[in-house]
């Protein structure tokens, strides 16, 4: 089996925006274990009730006050924004975790699998999130950039290695996989149907024989 190691430095992450509070001061540690407990709920909350869940009902599963939750997240789309960003984080790391764990092949497996589920997950709240986006438009496309990155790097790890077609790019994979993102049709089943076809269009010829 060929192996490559990455040599490439890794796309920069930002600072975590839970690392401050409102007014640009470091978080004390219970409060930023408030907002990482809200982010999480907030998720949890999203998925199961979509976008037109309540700010209360976050604050519920987080088991904190609606007055706490207010004071990390004044608005609604504040709290969208850093659900996106801590999903994003995720999926960054995931990217990191195949290329430190994985042999090239199946570092991309697990790579688009996370990239799915990550896509998946913003269904529930897109509208919100474009929303969020048309009011900062930097948070799109710095984000954007960094899943590119990432993804480039995976990509590039398995075309040296012969297992992935080298016309390719990061940006392209990125692109291709979008529509299980924005698609307000498409079913989780489609997506695992789907996600093979993508994973054998990506692969060289013959590349098996390099494993």
């Amino acid at each position: 089996m060929v192996t490559s190691q990455n040599t490439s430095p890794k796309p920069t992450k930002p600072g975590t925006e839970g690392d401050w509070d409102a007014e640009g001061r470091p978080m004390r540690a219970d409060a930023r274990r408030n907002y990482e407990r809200l982010v999480a709920a907030a998720k949890d909350v999203f998925a199961a009730e979509g976008g037109g869940a309540s700010m209360e009902a976050v604050a519920r599963k987080a088991e904190v006050g609606i007055g706490t939750l207010y004071r990390h997240f004044p608005k609604r789309i504040d709290l969208v924004e850093a659900v996106y960003s801590s999903d994003v984080d995720e999926l960054i790391q995931a990217a990191e975790d195949a290329l430190s764990q994985l042999e090239p092949w199946p570092a991309v497996v697990a790579f688009l699998e996370a990239f799915v589920r990550y896509a998946q997950s913003k269904r529930t709240f897109l509208n919100e999130l474009r929303e969020a986006f048309e009011k900062n438009p930097d948070l799109k496309s710095a984000n954007r950039e960094r899943i590119d990155a990432v993804t480039d790097l995976v990509i590039r790890r398995a075309q040296e290695a012969g297992v992935v077609r080298t016309d390719v790019d990061g940006a392209d994979v990125t692109q291709l996989l979008g529509p299980m993102c924005t698609s307000p049709t498409m079913t989780r089943e489609q997506g695992d149907r789907l996600l093979p076809m993508i994973l054998d269009g990506l692969r060289a010829e013959n590349a098996s024989a390099r494993e």
